[in-house]
């Protein structure tokens, strides 16, 4: 049924201490302020700002008592964002980006226009007709393409403010070439000429996480994407990701999302894109 793969809910009466954690995609426009946290990474917002969230990141937000979340909820077997890439590029870019931060803020204008997008999402989930199910996904292709736009736009604007290139930017481009193999900050401190302790601290204060943070999301994505997109055993995950075995894998992996690589992929599914890898 359609709304077992996607759902929408008005969450006027939010417990602050309530965490969100799914098999799902979590789309949240709230209106209001306060602070969020993803996966313990504290970020401030103020008004109007919509928010993006992968399978089994802990989203924990605190606000002030003029508050609305529109949460938007949908499975990965509902629409793939993989899969769609070409159509929506919002992968890497709304979700599964460690570097970024996982929302945008957003005008009053453009909060009614995503507003609207949702209250046609939810008027045809309502009719309980498997035939709108295309619309229904349709619509959903609409706000992640509007929401990609703004993000693309704020990252560009970001880039032409700040044109000499932050030093420790080139932490990124290490992570990414070095991740499966050094797991250690003081490795990348010595690659960046710095003190572990200016390291730590320039790392915190650009990024907003720690190296270790910086770290740890980085292997569990990489898990996440292969545990989704391909057909590797949680042994062969492992090994993929240097791991001594997949015990303290599943022991690492479970520590950080909640659930273990099993449960994960039972619940969050197998990508067609593994299907498609195979061809």
């Amino acid at each position: 049924m359609i709304e077992q793969k996607i759902s929408l809910k008005n969450l006027n009466d939010w417990n602050t201490d309530q965490i969100i954690s799914s098999p799902c995609y979590n789309i949240l426009l709230l209106n209001g302020a306060g602070e969020i946290s993803i996966d313990h990474n504290q970020f401030v917002f103020s008004k109007y700002t919509i928010l993006f969230a992968t399978p089994y990141q802990k989203i924990l937000i605190n606000h002030n008592n003029s508050f609305n979340i529109r949460q938007l909820t949908f499975h990965g077997d509902f629409y793939c964002i993989e899969y769609h890439k070409k159509e929506v590029a919002c992968n890497g870019l709304l979700f599964n980006n460690i570097y970024i931060k996982p929302f945008i803020s957003i005008s009053e204008d453009q909060y009614r226009v995503f507003k609207n997008d949702m209250e046609h999402v939810d008027q045809f989930l309502k009719e309980n007709d498997p035939h709108v199910e295309p619309i229904v996904k349709a619509y959903l292709q609409v706000i992640l393409a509007k929401a990609s736009r703004l993000k693309m736009k704020e990252l560009h604007e970001n880039v032409h403010l700040n044109r000499q290139r932050h030093p420790i930017e080139k932490f990124q481009t290490l992570l990414e070439e070095h991740y499966l193999t050094k797991k250690q900050p003081a490795f990348y401190a010595d690659a960046l000429l710095m003190s572990t302790n200016s390291f730590s601290r320039k790392c915190k204060e650009y990024f907003g996480k720690s190296p270790s943070e910086m770290l740890q999301e980085r292997v569990i994505l990489e898990a996440k994407k292969l545990l989704h997109l391909s057909y590797k055993s949680v042994k062969e995950v492992a090994t993929a990701l240097h791991f001594e075995d997949e015990h303290y894998f599943s022991r690492y992996f479970k520590k950080y999302t909640g659930v273990s690589p099993t449960l994960f992929r039972k619940k969050v599914g197998i990508s067609i894109v593994a299907d498609l890898s195979k061809k």
